[in-house]
């Protein structure tokens, strides 16, 4: 799965990598966490162009009776995200790029009950998107959520020997079909969503620091 992951760029940097036009002013986040606000990219029939906008790291399904369940609904695997009630709607209509520079995964020890975090990033450091899905819920009382969820895959030989789970990163190249909405077969876009080329990343052990989701700082990204 992915739990957490980083987005440290610059609305400036953010803009010119996925050619958009407006992006707010953005702090630098290092531990982004499930429920909390992240920063995504989508595509709408009403309005073609791209769009930068904050969502809920969570997917609440439209028909879902309580927004509780977006915080077990963060990951959607490619191999059954078809089909899953949760999320083929979405993966019809609502896909959306969640953008980020790094993330991490924990390697369990034999013996030792914590497991050790690392973190993965692009080897020249710039701003990637994982493939996602974006969702529009309301609550009984009028209250609205934006919600997302990212995707994941088999991992490459760089992922395999820490998780046997990776996120999806969609390629540059790739942003045009994954954004359109009028694409909806399966068939189309699921040659999108494979392991990163493993040779175009790096990862490194970091301190545990990033254990806990209150802890925002540059320490958790550094290499131990």
């Amino acid at each position: 799965m992915c739990g957490r992951f980083s987005q440290t760029q610059s609305a400036e940097v953010i803009a010119q990598a996925f050619q958009i036009a407006e992006v707010p002013p953005l702090t630098p986040r290092y531990n982004i966490a499930p429920t909390q606000s992240v920063g995504t990219i989508l595509q709408t029939p009403e309005q073609q162009q791209r769009q930068f906008r904050m969502l809920r790291w969570g997917l609440i399904p439209s028909w879902a009776k309580d927004a509780k369940i977006g915080a077990r609904l963060i990951n959607a695997r490619t191999e059954t995200v078809a089909e899953k009630p949760a999320f083929r709607s979405a993966f019809k209509r609502r896909r959306c790029l969640v953008i980020a520079d790094g993330f991490y995964e924990w390697q369990k020890h034999e013996g030792k009950k914590q497991k050790q975090p690392f973190y993965f990033r692009l080897k020249d450091e710039q701003p990637f998107a994982f493939a996602g899905l974006w969702e529009h819920w309301q609550d009984a009382d009028g209250s609205e959520v934006e919600s997302c969820t990212i995707l994941t895959t088999e991992p490459n030989n760089l992922t395999r020997p820490i998780h046997n789970r990776m996120p999806v990163i969609i390629e540059p190249k790739d942003y045009p079909l994954w954004l359109d909405s009028e694409v909806k077969k399966s068939e189309l876009l699921q040659p999108l969503l494979h392991p990163y080329p493993p040779e175009e990343m790096i990862v490194y052990p970091v301190s545990k620091v990033v254990n806990k989701a209150s802890n925002d700082s540059a320490e958790c990204v550094e290499r131990i």
